[in-house]
């Protein structure tokens, strides 16, 4: 057991500190402290040591330079059952701390605030803090440390049932979180210090942190584990229903992301990570109509995201089939006490859309780790390759059903006009295949294909995908282009008289 007799307390969330100090006071425990915790401390009446006391030097640089010095250090890394630390401690006047009490910097709060100058940000990196949690935590048979303010009462107990000590196991318990937390800590501002560089070069090493938001249910499939890492209480935000699932997370995130893409009133309704119908309109309303028109069987069970505040018109139109989740930036008076009805609906509210960042996927013996697919092009920037050039409303239908090919996994085949998808072929092994599965399904749907165009992720590697769009009554193409049979391509498309834009841009999405 580690009997404790001096505490070095030095925190920047001071919660609970007051009365924590006040408890070690009444167990006759020696208090040091540092600048604004000396303050607070002293001026609720508990005798405290200045640091400048213990080490025989001011704090200097504004703070930057206070707890850095041998004085403190050695009296947090003596090994106290070794003859030769002992004498040295004796030899230099230098007295064990048995408790660190330090909580660092509010680094992370500070990068959350929108704008915030890369000076303020640099000044919220601690030094001292995580040095002194670092050397506690490394001697903690001998030094116990809290980097935890919920940690407090438990530790106080302790020390009350143990005659003021603390056991081993407990101090082993601490030094593990303090090692979790300081990790975290330097990662979130190697992280952030990543984003204000170029995101086309990578780091050589690459590493995160990310604190668990909750356990789920379970992942994919019952027997699968699942918990939810990160900040997710910062982009979405739960109003009713059950919990979110694994499964449901993911769609969620793909349904916003694809939304986001549009400026008009849009509607997108998802399935599986796949757009089963994307509209735009004047009115929510309509714009869902057009996107449940693309597929009227899919969306049942579905993930439903619209880029507007949700009016109760559109509710009531969306109520008519069973939703898995409906999310929306905003919701008018009146609609969630429509919408909660249905209690297995989850409505989820849109706080902020993500616009930067990486993509990370697990592999064995490692990760994948990829920029964002965050390009968007013009319609100035596409290149007509075929003699006939497209018409106004080819080119707006074009950009449309582009922007929903970015989101539709590969082989993405997509009809559409310049405010609705009429088929979406998504996922098959063969882009000729998804072109097949998309005229299917607006067949099932009873949507004509005639006067469509067709939008494609990556290039058309023969004719016979484009022969397909042409006998289904597309009239234009919009594809990356790259292939070495380009020209056979183009050639089939002047045939049948096919306008056909290159982006010089593909969009697989594995």
């Amino acid at each position: 057991m580690l009997k404790i007799k001096r505490a070095l307390i030095s925190v920047s969330d001071k919660k609970g500190i007051v009365e924590f100090a006040k408890e070690l006071q009444k167990a006759n425990v020696e208090i040091i402290s540092t600048g604004g915790t000396y303050s607070l401390l002293t001026s609720n009446n508990i005798p405290v040591k200045q640091i400048s006391e213990i080490t025989g030097f001011p704090e200097i640089l504004d703070g930057r330079v206070k707890t850095l010095h041998p004085a403190v250090h050695a009296g947090l890394l003596a090994v106290l059952d070794n003859p030769s630390h002992c004498r040295q401690l004796e030899q230099h006047n230098i007295q064990p701390i048995d408790l660190v009490v330090v909580n660092l910097y509010p680094f992370e709060e500070t990068i959350a605030k929108p704008n915030v100058p890369l000076e303020e940000a640099i000044e919220n990196i601690d030094i001292g803090g995580p040095t002194m949690l670092r050397s506690a935590a490394k001697n903690y048979r001998f030094t116990a440390v809290i980097v935890n303010h919920n940690r407090y009462e438990s530790v106080l107990k302790e020390l009350k049932d143990h005659d003021g000590c603390i056991s081993e196991v407990t101090c082993f318990e601490l030094a593990k979180e303090v090692f979790q937390h300081t990790a975290h800590y330097d990662t979130t501002i190697s992280e952030y210090l990543l984003r204000t560089s170029d995101h086309t070069s990578l780091p050589e090493t690459f590493s995160f942190s990310l604190k668990k938001y909750a356990d789920l249910r379970y992942g994919e499939n019952p027997h699968q584990s699942a918990a939810l890492y990160g900040k997710y209480e910062e982009t979405f935000k739960k109003l009713h229903g059950k919990e979110l699932s694994f499964n449901n997370i993911i769609d969620a995130n793909a349904a916003v992301a694809l939304v986001s893409e549009f400026e008009t009133p849009t509607v997108v309704i998802v399935k599986h990570t796949n757009p089963c119908g994307v509209g735009s309109a004047d009115s929510l309303t309509e714009a869902y109509r057009k996107a449940f028109a693309t597929d009227t069987k899919a969306p049942f069970g579905g993930i439903i995201a619209v880029n507007r505040p949700f009016d109760l018109k559109a509710a009531e139109a969306m109520n008519e089939i069973f939703t898995e989740i409906i999310l929306a930036p905003l919701f008018e008076p009146g609609v969630l006490d429509f919408l909660m009805k249905k209690k297995d609906r989850r409505i989820v509210q849109i706080l902020k859309t993500e616009s930067r960042g990486f993509d990370i996927r697990s592999i064995s013996g490692g990760v994948l780790v990829q920029s964002k697919d965050l390009t968007q092009i013009s319609s100035e920037q596409l290149k007509v390759v075929t003699k006939r050039r497209p018409t106004a409303d080819e080119m707006e239908a074009m950009m449309f059903n582009w922007r929903v090919a970015k989101h539709v996994k590969s082989n993405a085949i997509v009809y559409g006009l310049k405010d609705r998808t009429l088929g979406v072929g998504a996922g098959q092994m063969s882009r000729v295949d998804s072109s097949k599965i998309a005229v299917w399904k607006s067949k099932e749907s009873n949507l004509s294909l005639q006067g469509s165009v067709v939008a494609s992720d990556a290039f058309f590697p023969f004719a016979d995908g484009l022969l397909e769009a042409v006998n289904a009554g597309a009239t234009a193409v919009i594809q990356p282009g790259g292939s070495i049979r380009d020209n056979e391509v183009i050639q089939v498309a002047d045939e049948n008289n096919i306008a056909m834009v290159f982006t010089g841009i593909r969009h697989f999405k594995h």
